[in-house]
């Protein structure tokens, strides 16, 4: 190849080279996804063990040897089963001679009634003197108390014979054999220790899982909710099970708090086993057939700009604050998704709305102060704090008058006064009136694939999708926002406010600007 041929394939190259990369600066790579429609659960999952309702410790009233044991560990007994016998000699040596003490009782007291009555006679007669007859009617009360006493000895005589046999104290399975036969006992009631254990037993047909759940989910458990139980015995079964309570002690292990979560399940076939493992997954929320987006493809109000420029748009050219304001507001003109979206993409039509506001007014202002959620508002004013927008005082300033206008009518997350409807349609909107709902911002895709701010409303979301409850049809394609891309774009968005503001984040010409005091602190 000749020199000059050479030259030419290096001029075509870098040609090509240079027309790539400048198409590709022209036209960013943005990701897609497209809006879905299904079926979103959202749940809290914990791990426990499994154990019964009711244990209970069998144990002997009785000391002495083991003669002979009735019942083995696995083996299911009916109340008042006979599993263990004692040695009841000792206890039959007490009852025989309570037995004899009762005799010698009831002798002595019809011998002194009988004495006492022939005393009383011979006092009528003159015979014997009031104190004779007195020591006789001591006699008698004596003989009584020697016969009650030997009465309650013998009916104790009889409860320690026989506790020399062991009875189930309930209906359950053997747990557990402490003893064997020949082996010597000790009374549970005559023995500071406790007495010997025999059987440990439990109704098995009633189970539970006691489980450690995180803290940050507690808000969202109560008792009374559905959960289901796996066990690596039965990996392709599940159990259905109750939260029975929730223990109120916290338990900390390795710095993560944690708090006991009990869940009751049947258990009539017998298949779960105490000690088991068991994976819990607890049922909070559930909606069926509703829109469905990613959750990378939703925006917080305060990363709208952000996320533009990692969408490659003009911030200059999109009217954010109308944007903002309607996501902080609740709903914009028109409706989420209606002439809110196509006023934030005004673009030349509309002049440079980027500039920050006047201290005098907020995302809510006075006419949207009581639509606004009080706790969006605050988020609104840190947020706005972080990025330099305006100082603390003056968000002292716009609190204290958000207090003063308090009671306007403000909706807790939930929507203004309007239609429980959605855009989601049909089966979406079912039971959303009684759920909190918030504004986001999407990028939707128009014709010419440009991505264009919408204002929507979401509900429940898990780890993967967020429901959209207004603004979002089924079929629509979003423009997708990486967490890393819009982190990349906070800087780059803060500098950009920061030039508007003239100076530093804190500099003057910015938003509640003027000299620091000006307002209320």
């Amino acid at each position: 190849m000749t020199s000059r041929a050479l030259a030419a394939l290096v001029a075509t190259l870098v040609a090509w080279g240079c027309t790539t990369g400048e198409a590709a600066e022209e036209t960013p790579r943005v990701q897609t996804a497209e809006v879905t429609r299904g079926d979103l659960t959202i749940t809290a999952e914990a791990t426990g063990t499994i154990e019964p309702v009711r244990s209970v410790e069998v144990k002997s009233k009785a000391s002495g040897e083991i003669l002979r044991l009735h019942a083995d560990v696995g083996d299911v007994v009916a109340p008042g089963a006979l599993l263990a016998t004692v040695d009841p000699r000792d206890v039959r040596n007490q009852f025989e001679q309570a037995v004899a003490d009762l005799e010698v009782a009831r002798a002595r007291v019809e011998i002194a009634d009988a004495q006492l009555d022939r005393s009383e006679e011979l006092l009528a007669a003159g015979v014997v003197t009031q104190q004779e007859h007195e020591s006789r009617r001591l006699e008698s009360a004596n003989a009584q108390a020697t016969l009650v006493k030997a009465e309650t000895n013998h009916e104790l005589s009889q409860l320690r014979l026989s506790d020399v046999t062991i009875r189930a104290p309930l209906a359950g399975t053997i747990l557990s054999k402490s003893v064997e036969e020949g082996q010597v006992i000790q009374s549970a009631s005559g023995n500071v220790s406790g007495g010997t254990t025999l059987f440990v037993m439990a109704n098995l047909d009633q189970m539970r899982v006691r489980t450690l759940v995180d803290e940050t989910d507690m808000g969202d458990i109560t008792a009374g909710l559905t959960a289901t139980v796996r066990v690596e015995a039965f990996p392709d079964r599940m159990f259905r099970g109750v939260v029975e309570k929730i223990e109120p002690q916290a338990v900390v292990q390795q710095n993560v708090t944690m708090f006991p979560v009990i869940v009751s399940l049947e258990n009539r076939t017998g298949l779960l086993k105490p000690g088991m493992n068991a994976e819990v997954e607890v049922l909070i929320d559930q909606a069926s057939d509703v829109v469905l987006v990613p959750n990378n493809a939703v925006v917080q109000a305060t990363d709208v700009g952000p996320a533009a420029l990692a969408l490659g748009l003009d911030p200059e050219a999109l009217d954010l604050q109308a944007l903002v304001r309607s996501a902080r507001g609740g709903r914009g003109p028109g409706g989420p998704g209606g002439q809110a979206g196509q006023s934030a993409a005004r673009g030349a039509q509309g002049a440079p709305q980027g500039a920050p506001r006047e201290a005098g007014s907020s995302p809510a202002g006075p006419a949207g102060a009581g639509a606004a959620d009080p706790r969006a508002r605050m988020d609104s004013l840190r947020a706005r704090v972080e990025r330099g927008e305006i100082t603390q005082d003056s968000m002292r300033a716009l609190m204290a008058r958000f207090r003063e206008q308090a009671g306007g009518g403000a909706f807790p997350g939930g929507r203004p006064g309007g239609r429980p409807g959605a855009a989601g349609g049909g089966a979406a909107a079912e039971g959303v009136a009684a759920r909190d709902t918030r504004a986001a911002v999407v990028f939707v895709l128009g014709p010419d694939s440009i991505p264009v701010p919408r204002v929507v409303r979401i509900g429940l979301n898990d780890w993967d999708h967020t429901q959209v409850v207004e603004g979002l049809e089924e079929g629509e394609t979003l423009a997708v926002v990486g967490a890393a891309q819009l982190q990349a774009r906070q800087q780059e968005w803060l500098n950009v406010m920061r030039s508007r503001m003239g100076g530093g984040p804190f500099g003057g010409g910015g938003p509640g600007g003027g000299p620091r005091g000006g307002g209320p602190r």
